[in-house]
């Protein structure tokens, strides 16, 4: 099955974008693709004066600009995804993702759940769950931008069955190519085509003028392009450039996202657990813990020599330490008698009978468990944990995520409704987007530092939230096109301890726009599906 994304400029002139869109879909159709995913809000810039004109420029059912679309994928006998805003006879103006077939039928739709800053001050969000669209190459789903920064909507659809993501974006931010795109397809293990916009996403006449309000050259106010193809395992197979329209085409296998096995054979949907997830499904809650410590100095430490190495960390002022998983049963022990008089914690695990269980240890000694969530073929332990614990030391809140449980986003997600601000990762990691995508994701989407150890022999890392987030609020240092992403350091594989600086207080700042909460904003009311 060959597949395209395009990327192209969209304007305040409908009758332009709409040429803009037949043409972009020829010139996918001349590549051969029998799936073409254009970007989101196609039919208008996403400006508008206020609701009345929003609703204005919006389609309608059956209008002329779905009308030619619809016509465009029959002439070629191809899939169109398109994504509009739509006017909707119940007088709400919607977001919308379409999906055409190679007849030219409407067989999919669906609002976007989650809207991203001015949007909410346009649009209506979506009320239902999108559908899972059976086609002969596979299951569909789709969903847009801001939807792909957070995972309820994908993991959502994934679970449902969806093989296939199909995500339009309207987005200046160059973090979704690097980071929110393709992790979504490795931690649901399915393929995602992503069309993303070039050129300005705010109206030429006012571009200078909002430039320099915001202190942002007027360059990052233009869609990021990099409109990509990535497969089940975060591998981007095809990647269009960072400006200038662009079809980028692919073939790819899409029964390849029936196997959701990791390496060991566990089976990462089977092994999912529900009613674990729970609290993603509740209304977020009014009120807040006060904000933990502005910066603590954490460590990993590993390698043959623990005393040694965690003296070092403690010797460079660490209040936090992250070991690798799985220790013998005297390392407890001996880290209690290293870390008497001290303020710091250790966080390990090890096998205790027939359950894998982190611990958080003190001078005192062992002050915390945390067993393991989810089963795994990899270990031997088969009693699991029942919920998500959480520990508060004087710097702010910390939960321990255990092993192979860093691979459910589900579980951080539950961890920042409970107000964490830190999350330690013992764990040995077994696939290359793990570190890459997987856990800097976590990092971001939730607004927690999270601190991943593993044994020597492969990298480690510290994911510390940065000051410098979103684009509506004054940054620290110049604008790198990054929205969401959290300050990076790998540790080599060679390494036996490392130190870096996270930043607690920062979890508290959840708003990647004006009005947009990455976690209080999540669709709480639509997602069964992860739930129960």
């Amino acid at each position: 099955m060959r597949v395209a994304a395009v990327q192209f400029e969209a304007g305040q002139d409908v009758a332009a974008n709409l040429a803009t869109c037949l043409r972009m879909i020829d010139a996918a159709a001349a590549e051969g693709a029998g799936l073409v995913v254009l970007p989101e809000f196609c039919n208008h810039l996403s400006w508008y004066d206020d609701r009345r004109h929003a609703r204005r420029m919006a389609c309608r059912d059956g209008d002329d600009f779905l009308t030619a679309i619809a016509a465009k994928a029959r002439e070629h006998g191809t899939y169109v995804k398109i994504n509009v805003t739509l006017a909707r006879d119940d007088g709400r103006t919607t977001g919308t993702n379409l999906l055409f077939d190679p007849q030219g039928t409407l067989v999919g739709q669906c609002d976007k759940q989650t809207l991203m800053g001015s949007e909410n001050d346009h649009l209506d969000r979506g009320s239902a769950a999108g559908p899972v669209v059976d086609t002969p190459f596979g299951a569909v789903g789709m969903y847009a931008c801001m939807e792909g920064v957070a995972p309820e909507v994908t993991r959502g659809l994934a679970v449902r069955g969806a093989e296939l993501l199909l995500n339009s974006l309207n987005s200046f931010a160059t973090d979704e190519a690097s980071l929110h795109i393709p992790v979504r397809a490795a931690e649901n293990k399915v393929w995602v085509v992503a069309a993303n916009k070039v050129g300005p996403l705010l109206p030429a006449e006012h571009l200078g003028s909002i430039s320099a309000g915001l202190k942002v050259p007027p360059e990052w106010l233009h869609g990021a392009g990099e409109s990509q193809i990535v497969a089940p395992d975060g591998t981007v197979v095809a990647k269009g450039p960072r400006t200038g329209e662009a079809v980028v085409v692919a073939d790819i296998d899409v029964t390849t996202s029936r196997d959701k096995r990791r390496p060991d054979g566990t089976d990462v949907f089977k092994a999912r657990r529900p009613a674990l997830y729970a609290p993603i499904g509740e209304e977020p809650a009014h009120g807040r813990r006060a904000a933990g410590s502005r910066q603590i100095t954490a460590a990993v430490v590993r390698g043959n020599d623990l005393p040694a190495g965690v003296r070092r960390a403690l010797a460079a002022g660490a209040r936090l330490i992250v070991l690798p998983e799985l220790q013998d049963a005297a390392t407890p022990g001996i880290l209690g008698g290293l870390l008497a008089g001290t303020e710091a914690v250790a966080v390990t695990s090890v096998l205790d009978g027939d359950a894998h269980v982190g611990l958080v240890i003190a001078g005192a000694g062992v002050v915390g468990r945390q067993p393991q969530l989810h089963a795994v073929e990899r270990l031997p332990a088969t009693a699991l944990g029942d919920r998500l614990e959480t520990f508060d030391l004087p710097w702010g809140r910390l939960v321990v995520v255990v092993g192979d449980d860093a691979v459910y986003p589900e579980v951080f997600r539950v961890a920042t409704i409970l107000d964490a601000d830190v999350v330690a990762v013992p764990f040995t990691p077994a696939e290359d987007w793990e570190l890459r995508l997987g856990l800097p994701e976590r990092a971001a989407e939730n607004r927690l530092n999270v601190v991943a150890a593993a044994p020597l022999g492969k990298e480690s890392a510290f994911y510390a939230l940065s000051p410098d987030f979103t684009l509506w609020t004054q940054w620290e240092g110049p604008f790198t096109g990054r929205i969401s992403h959290p300050v990076t350091t790998l540790v080599p594989a060679d390494q036996e301890v490392a130190t870096a600086p996270v930043n607690p207080a920062q979890s508290r700042n959840r708003l990647v726009s004006r009005g947009t909460d990455l976690v209080d904003g999540r669709p709480w009311r639509l997602v069964e599906a992860i739930t129960r």
